[in-house]
């Protein structure tokens, strides 16, 4: 009794829905996936009539008519799904990649690991060390400028973004076994 009160309360698309549903082998589901749907059923249909619409008023027209409906479909396709490439196209491509053959497994003891540079283990980082001033500079700068014994926050902070600093890398090349 419960489910004809559900059905005769539904609106006539929820229930033509709910049939297509029925005929493609869902029998059970949760009651919010008919309201998604028709969520995205009136959303694609609004999205295709405002598109009509446009095309419509492109041409001409006062009103819209099956062609600009035609269009709009096939626009809404094309833009909203994609094809996959022919067969044809695969398989060549497949082909030309097949061609390369595989690098040579070497036999050892364990598990064969890729090569280091081919992992994200391997180091890739970069050391900022401070470039240390000659002794002789820092003794002309202090010549030339007087030097405040007491400097203030500022003047600290402005000595120390002063520093300059010397970039280390290493090259991620490969390991040469010895």
């Amino acid at each position: 009794m419960a489910d004809n009160d559900r059905n005769i309360a539904m609106p006539r698309d929820a229930k033509i829905l709910e049939s297509l549903l029925k005929s493609m082998g869902v029998e059970d589901h949760e009651p919010c996936v008919i309201n998604k749907f028709l969520e995205l059923w009136y959303r694609y249909i609004v999205d295709v009539l405002t598109d009509a619409q446009d095309y419509s008023e492109h041409a001409g027209k006062s009103s819209i008519d099956c062609d600009d409906v035609k269009i709009a479909v096939q626009s809404k396709a094309n833009s909203s799904f994609s094809q996959p490439p022919p067969r044809e196209v695969l398989l060549e491509l497949a082909h030309n990649r097949n061609k390369i053959p595989l690098p040579k497994i070497i036999v050892g003891p364990g598990f064969p690991f890729p090569p280091d540079q081919d992992t994200l283990m391997c180091p890739n980082y970069q050391f900022a060390i401070p470039n240390k001033r000659p002794a002789e500079s820092i003794e002309e700068t202090e010549d030339e400028e007087a030097v405040n014994p007491n400097p203030s926050q500022e003047e600290q902070t402005d000595m120390q973004l002063n520093l300059h600093h010397q970039r280390v890398s290493f090259p991620l090349t490969k390991r040469q076994k010895d």
